[in-house]
């Protein structure tokens, strides 16, 4: 089977994470909202995106399209896999999927000229940033049994310590002198993840392939972690992408990181108000703060974004892409993409200067940063200009 999956309005919502990816490449849970599809389909997949990401995230030929946005489970599955030709699967005016032969009819398109079948029932859907940390935990528990049924896991060194039997270790994966509890939810090791000395870690948690957890880190539940990051510390219910550092003491928690992001020592996010009130984020669309209805709210940080040791957070903070933050006291909590300063005041962080240092940073992890990455980055700067009214 071949499926695409497609950007709906939620791409503009969810900004700035998705400025440098399809939604269906954002990642919740242990895998993507991509790779949770052609898991559960045993599918191909490719995207539907704005052009400028299409040449990295292409789509292919394929007759099903489903919504980037949306998250699968058993009966949703079974409702897409019951789609005859030109039907559109359709919950209150939303697009779930489209089955056609026409490739390049949108799903815009396919709401007007497909036969409409209803779907009544829930799904996990993002729309917001915070969608991410909030439904982290849900989707954790998804792929956990759907990476795990009917395999037997590899086994940890007996210097651990284990409060439950939820854990599954991948091939590869190592651990000493820690505590491992799993009785309020699953823990998932991937293939080559490393737990350092001295660490508690607290279920729901999954470590991606190739991550490591420094000694002595505290890691509460509802928290992804890689592939190919570093963190220690201490982490709540938070999610952090590939290649991104948290390495060092401070505090992260209802967060979410971007890829290629790193935080620097002791530095830490708030993720409750003094007066316990409900966070506003940064919408880009409006470009005024949205309520969120949410208590707990911390640091939302696109791709390429970092900050500097002491680096302190309020509540409810976006930084957008390649931002670069320093200084002492609280930055504002929006900070534009392509934004380097603090609370003294901010500067454009210059596309050559950004790239620069981008090129360093991928050569520190063996990969180099090619032509459609810089094409991509070089597209997001134009296309935030406006919101850097410095």
């Amino acid at each position: 089977m071949m499926i695409n999956l497609f950007d709906d309005k939620s791409w503009l919502s969810l900004r700035p994470l998705t400025f440098t990816r399809p939604v269906a490449d954002l990642r919740i849970g242990i895998l993507t909202i991509a790779e949770k599809w052609a898991k559960y389909l045993n599918a191909s997949f490719g995207f539907k995106t704005q052009d400028y990401l299409s040449v990295k995230y292409a789509p292919i030929a394929a007759n099903l399209l489903i919504n980037g946005s949306i998250c699968p489970d058993q009966q949703l599955l079974d409702a897409v896999l019951g789609l005859n030709e030109n039907e559109v699967l359709v919950k209150d005016g939303l697009v779930i999927a489209y089955h056609t032969q026409n490739h390049s009819l949108s799903y815009t398109e396919a709401l007007e000229k497909l036969a409409i079948v209803k779907y009544e029932q829930n799904f996990v859907q993002l729309v917001f940033p915070e969608n991410i940390f909030s439904y982290n935990h849900q989707e954790l528990l998804k792929d956990f049994e759907l990476l795990t049924k009917g395999r037997s896991s590899a086994t940890l060194s007996a210097t651990n310590t284990f409060l439950g039997d939820q854990i599954f270790v991948e091939e590869g994966a190592t651990a000493e002198c820690s505590t491992f509890n799993s009785l309020q939810g699953p823990i998932y090791l991937g293939k080559n993840t490393q737990v350092w000395e001295g660490c508690h870690i607290r279920g729901s948690f999954a470590l991606c392939n190739g991550s490591q957890v420094k000694m002595g880190a505290k890691i509460y539940g509802k928290t992804t972690i890689g592939p190919l990051s570093r963190v220690g510390g201490e982490i709540n219910n938070s999610v952090i992408w590939g290649y991104s550092s948290k390495g060092h003491e401070g505090y992260l928690g209802n967060a979410v990181l971007g890829q290629w992001c790193n935080i620097g020592a002791d530095s830490n996010n708030s993720n409750l108000k003094n007066n316990y009130g409900d966070v506003k984020l940064w919408d880009y669309d409006q470009e005024t703060f949205r309520e969120t209805g949410l208590q707990f709210c911390g640091l939302i940080m696109a791709d390429h974004a970092k900050c500097a040791i002491n680096t302190m957070f309020n509540t409810g903070t976006v930084a957008g892409v390649s931002a670069n933050i320093f200084g002492a006291g609280f930055p504002r909590n929006f900070i534009p993409d392509f934004a380097w300063g603090g609370v003294h005041g901010f500067d454009v962080y210059s596309l050559p200067k950004m790239l620069e240092t981008a090129v360093k940073v991928y050569e520190r992890r063996d990969t180099e940063l090619d032509t459609t990455e810089t094409a991509i980055l070089s597209h997001v700067f134009e296309l935030t200009k406006q919101y850097r009214r410095f």
